[in-house]
């Protein structure tokens, strides 16, 4: 290179290195999309929402959801993965398309610890036992007892690579219990057939179940939380009816592109925790059966990649293959 080249490489440098913090002192300076990879109108799509909401108070933008469904999440987080890191496109990682996915798929389009920076775990949710109010077993250890002495005779709806049919495994493994997985395209029509009683349980969101519960259609024996859940105050969780340390929980939060830079990550993080200290945004989410997390990026980045290891032995020991 001649000096005069070489001169002028420099000088281009110099400019673009101010361009380029001035850019992430300034974020965000136009609208934000959050890619929420299900379709709209689940659990998923309302947090989505609520972060976009939170972050478009708190950063003074807007911040837009965009939903990507299909292949249990991995099409529009494999986008997320792929986009420009410069903050402007987000993505609202979960348990089934950031951490199941890696024990159901040798090699998915994406790797959760590798292609994404996890910025914060907004909050948490319990799987729930429920059965139709028809099946014999009463409560949890009646449950348990009665699978014992029938084996093979309990199905259960069951949806593939979700957190409840990871969930069921990991129970059939601890409590040593031979049921039967039916499987299902969607919950909804899983949970429409323990209703009608042509399935006689299955493990499901803490938020979906609830309405049949309080009407008295379903019957809720346990939930998979540490601590008992306020939305099921009366149900006993897992851990304490005989099986200590056991929990599984729905989670989401807020990642982004790997490369993001770091200024970027910082101020992101600071606004989902100011947003979600609200306590009336927490008490609405908590009216749910969530808790509300709002946790930093070091220990969400910490707790996705506890979880991959965690159900990718579930999975390998279950020795489960999806066709």
């Amino acid at each position: 290179m001649n000096k005069r080249n070489f001169l002028a490489a420099a000088l281009a440098l110099a400019t673009a290195l101010p361009m380029a913090v001035q850019a992430e002192t300034d974020y965000p300076n136009k609208p934000v999309k959050i890619i929420v990879p299900f379709p709209a109108g689940g659990t998923s799509d309302i947090m989505g929402r609520l972060i976009a909401e939170g972050l478009s108070k708190q950063l003074k933008q807007p911040f837009v959801v965009d939903n990507k469904g299909g292949a249990g999440g991995a099409i529009g987080t494999d986008q997320a993965a792929k986009a420009p890191a410069d903050g402007y496109t987000l993505l609202l990682s979960g348990i089934g398309s950031n951490a199941i996915i890696h024990g159901f798929t040798p090699k998915p389009p994406y790797d959760s610890n590798k292609d994404f920076i996890h910025i914060s775990e907004l909050a948490a949710g319990p799987n729930v036992l429920v059965v139709n109010p028809e099946f014999p077993a009463k409560t949890f250890k009646e449950f348990i007892a009665w699978v014992k002495a029938n084996p093979g005779k309990f199905s259960y709806g069951q949806v593939n690579a979700s957190s409840g049919h990871v969930t069921t495994e990991y129970l059939k493994q601890v409590a040593g219990l031979d049921m039967v997985g039916i499987p299902y395209k969607g919950g909804a029509p899983a949970l429409n057939d323990v209703v009608a009683n042509q399935i006689p349980g299955m493990f499901t969101n803490q938020d979906v179940v609830q309405p049949f519960v309080k009407a008295g259609k379903l019957r809720a024996l346990v939930v998979t939380s540490e601590k008992r859940n306020p939305l099921y105050p009366d149900v006993p969780t897992v851990a304490e009816s005989g099986y200590p340390g056991f929990t599984a929980v729905s989670w989401t939060g807020l990642s982004a592109p790997k490369g993001t830079p770091k200024p970027i990550v910082d101020k992101l993080e600071a606004a989902m925790v100011a947003a979600f200290s609200d306590p009336a945004v927490r008490a609405k989410m908590e009216a749910n059966g969530f808790v509300v997390l709002a946790s930093k990026s070091p220990d969400f980045t910490k707790f996705v990649a506890d979880e991959i290891a965690r159900w990718s032995k579930v999975v390998q020991t279950a020795g489960i293959k999806l066709d």
